[in-house]
């Protein structure tokens, strides 16, 4: 989903950039592309500060530990930089929502010269705050800049709960599909092959990740009682030949 996720994005800002003059940007032009250049800035702190609790939550851990896992997570779905690290710790710090712990010197070899590392723990605040995020998803669960933060810890939440995400990321992604359809529509005859191959590529990543959505969100309809009328049947579980046969 991470190279997805991406290359959707590059190709949607390519499309918004060369075919939207900016006197001629509007809200039904840019329903389904602009987002990706709007939520820089305030939501990206708290996608930051999502990863830092959910993290902290499976085990306390200290600052170059915690930058390697958030590199792993952050780092499949935008460029994570470290300076941005260490005043989310300071301010989770100031909240209350972390602790900091300092290792026993004791374990500490003699003469090593070496200061022992902060450790990070979890307090019952943070994980109320936690619990507090995962339980509210709003519109920025499913932006690009959210939704795969909030994928990762979804197995947290309860099952209304990850079909509302689910559910608002496949219904973002749709207006996203209208809106760029739209504009290829308006400017086709003007673009040249390669930039076509291009718009087709990101139409082809979002109509994926749409798949993959529906997958997921039958999946967990079924899991939870609710997909008499709503899952998909599989190849090979077709059951009308064999009711007709009895």
């Amino acid at each position: 989903m991470a190279d997805r996720t991406y290359l959707c994005d590059v190709s949607v800002r390519y499309i918004v950039s060369r075919h939207c003059a900016p006197g001629n940007v509007n809200h039904t032009t840019l329903a389904g592309a602009a987002e990706v250049r709007t939520v820089v800035g305030g939501p990206r702190s708290g996608v930051l500060e999502l990863a830092v609790l959910g993290l902290l939550h499976d085990t306390p851990m200290h600052g170059y530990e915690l930058r390697k896992r958030l590199n792993a997570l952050l780092g499949a779905f935008r460029a994570f930089g470290y300076g941005s690290l260490y005043p989310c710790l300071k301010d989770l710090l100031a909240q209350g929502l972390i602790a900091e712990e300092q290792p026993d010197p004791a374990g500490k070899p003699l003469g090593s010269g070496r200061r022992s590392k902060i450790v990070y723990r979890l307090t019952a605040e943070g994980k109320e705050r936690l619990q507090q995020i995962l339980a509210e998803p709003g519109p920025a669960a499913w932006e690009d800049d959210g939704f795969g933060i909030r994928f990762a810890f979804v197995g947290q939440t309860r099952a209304d709960i990850r079909l509302r995400v689910l559910e608002g990321r496949r219904t973002r992604l749709e207006e996203r599909l209208d809106g760029v359809r739209a504009a290829m529509a308006r400017t086709r005859e003007r673009l040249d092959s390669y930039t076509l191959e291009l718009h087709r590529h990101g139409l082809e990543s979002v109509e994926r990740e749409v798949r993959w959505l529906n997958e997921l969100i039958a999946s967990e309809r079924q899991s939870s009682g609710d997909s008499s009328r709503h899952t998909v049947p599989q190849p090979g579980n077709d059951t009308s030949a064999d009711s007709s046969a009895s």
